[in-house]
This record gives structure tokens, sequence and C-alpha cells, in this order.
């Protein structure tokens, strides 16, 4: 059924999300150390017995210079320079199987799917863990951290997010003038920071984007990982301000203000898990040219593989990929 407001409602919904006075200067300060922490990346070849694409183990410096890892896939015996996507998991998922996720690298990109830390345990696997101390939290991580920005887990992974956009411009197969971003659910959040971010880019698609409108959605769904944060509130109830106060600093809504580069949403309004009215308070939000795409009958799958192939078309036209 459907989850939220009528749709000629959810049109113009902008939502109320608050804005740090700091949130440009915080963020540029936590990728300025990022940086300076570290920039090395390394690869190694994957047999996989695949004809046609070629895999890389990645390992780059993320937040703090912590190692994160992450799958490179190419076209095999493709010309370089080739363009690129950078690619972020769901919640609870992390860079799977070097096999899986292949459509990208069969489309004549390079495609970079960076793992998730401390995830990758849920529906896909990951190899990277999250170091840092976190303090009581509700079960998952979206709690972690969660009564300082300086401490909050997503400040952690959205400044990977940044750092694989930068790790993916000095791989040999990349065309640095030609990278997108890209992702569904955390992923969609994640890629709008990034586009947000992240320098020169030149597209992005955000698929049913989770993080957005998040002191709203948090108060209209019963669904994880929303949950997590009302289950946190239900029992540390002296922390309600310093909660919102932080994640203003993740807010996807915030981030699409800053962004301007063409997008590309879409937005389930039968989801129970991502609000629909959450998506469209970032679209609407967004500083750039947008597209969406409105599934009236779907829940938080989105489109699936009509998602897919749109995001393809879109990609293509973003980054000049000409295709007889």
């Amino acid at each position: 059924m459907y989850t939220d407001l009528p749709e000629e409602q959810l049109r113009g919904y902008r939502g109320d999300v608050r804005e740090p006075a700091d949130f440009d200067g915080f963020w540029a300060s936590t990728l300025a150390e990022a940086r300076a922490a570290g920039s090395d990346v390394h690869t190694e070849p994957v047999a996989t017995r695949l004809a046609g694409i070629e895999v890389l183990d990645v390992t780059f410096s993320g937040f703090a210079g912590q190692p994160v890892r992450a799958w490179l896939r190419v076209p095999r015996g493709a010309q370089a320079p080739l363009p690129t996507v950078v690619q972020y998991a769901g919640y609870g998922g992390g860079r799977g199987h070097p096999l899986e996720n292949l459509l990208w690298a069969a489309a004549g990109f390079a495609h970079l799917q960076m793992d998730t830390r401390g995830q990758g345990s849920g529906w896909s696997r990951g190899d990277t863990p999250d170091p840092a101390a976190a303090g009581p939290q509700a079960p998952g991580v979206m709690t972690r951290g969660i009564t300082d920005p300086r401490t909050y887990y997503y400040r952690r992974l959205i400044t990977d997010a940044v750092r694989a956009v930068d790790a993916a411009r000095t791989l040999p197969p990349v065309d640095p003038t030609r990278v997108a971003v890209l992702g569904q659910s955390q992923g969609g959040g994640l890629a709008l920071a990034a586009a947000a971010l992240a320098p020169d880019l030149r597209a992005v698609v955000a698929n049913v984007p989770f993080l957005c409108d998040i002191p709203h959605a948090v108060v209209v769904t019963d669904a994880r990982p929303y949950r997590e944060v009302r289950d946190y509130l239900a029992i540390h109830r002296d922390a309600e301000e310093r909660v919102l106060a932080t994640l203003a600093y993740v807010d996807g809504v915030n981030f699409a203000r800053r962004c301007r580069v063409p997008a590309r949403y879409s937005v389930a309004l039968m989801d129970e898990v991502v609000p629909p009215s959450t998506v469209f308070a970032a679209v609407n939000a967004h500083a750039g040219p947008t597209e969406l795409s409105v599934w009236r009958y779907n829940g938080h799958e989105g489109g699936g593989i009509d998602d897919d192939a749109a995001s393809l078309r879109f990609l293509d036209e973003q980054l000049g990929v000409a295709r007889g």
C-alpha cells in the first residue's frame, strides 16, 4: 500500500531539514584531514575465469587514512582511459563477491565497487572493519557515535565514499574527467554526499536514497534502519537534540542543496524503508538538473532492472558514451 502523502503532495514536498552553520567547514576539514593522513592505493589482480571482464582487488586510504577495500572491474582489453562509475552499497552490504555486479564493466565502464566499513554481513559480504570507538548504540550502525558529528559512523563512511572517488582517479584504466557516482538506498545517500563533496564529478545516480530528511523519516516509518534511531532515543531520552544535530551533518537534503551535477533519482511510493517524502525532499532541494522515476507499485526494491536500464542510459549520456 502507499506509505506516505498522495503523489501530488509529494511532488512539492521539501521537508524542514536543519542546516548546521559550519556544515561546509566541517566537511572541508574532515576531508582535508583524511587526505593528509594518506593516499595509498594498491591493486592486486583477481583470478575469476571471466572472459570479458578483468577484476582487481583495490585497497585505498579512507577516513583517517584507514584502509578500505573495493573491487575494480574493467572490460578486458578495453582501451583506456575509460568512463568510470564509483558505486556504493546498501545498508548491511559490502563490496560483495568479485563475480557479482558485472553490469557496468560489461557496458564498457571502469567500475569501482566500494566496500562498506563495519557492514557487509547482512545481504552481501564485506572485508573492511570500522576500528573507531563507538559508545552505546542500538543494533546496527545507524546510531554508532551518534551524539557527536565528529564520532558519528556516517562521518567516516561518507569520507570513505569521497576518498573512493579520489582513489579511482589514480587508477590507470580510469578517465579522471569522466567519473560518476551511483548507489541504491544507503548507497544512494552516499552517492549524493560524494557528488556534493568530491570535485568535478559528471553525474550522480541515487535510487531510493536513504539518509534524506532523516528527522522526518525517523517518526513516519517503523522499518529499520531508521527504526534504530527511534529505538536509541526511546532509551536515551535526553539525547534528542544532540542526535538531531548530528544527523543534520549527514542528511542528503543538505548535500543535495550543494550538488550541482546532473542527477537521476528514483522513488517507490510503497516503500516502507525509505519514506517517499524523504526522497522528494532531496530531489526538490537538488541544485543541479534532475530526472526522477516514480515507481507507484513498488517497495524498497524500487525499479529493479528498470532502474538499472535507466541509469545506464543516463550515465551514457552524462559521460559521453556512444553506442552503436
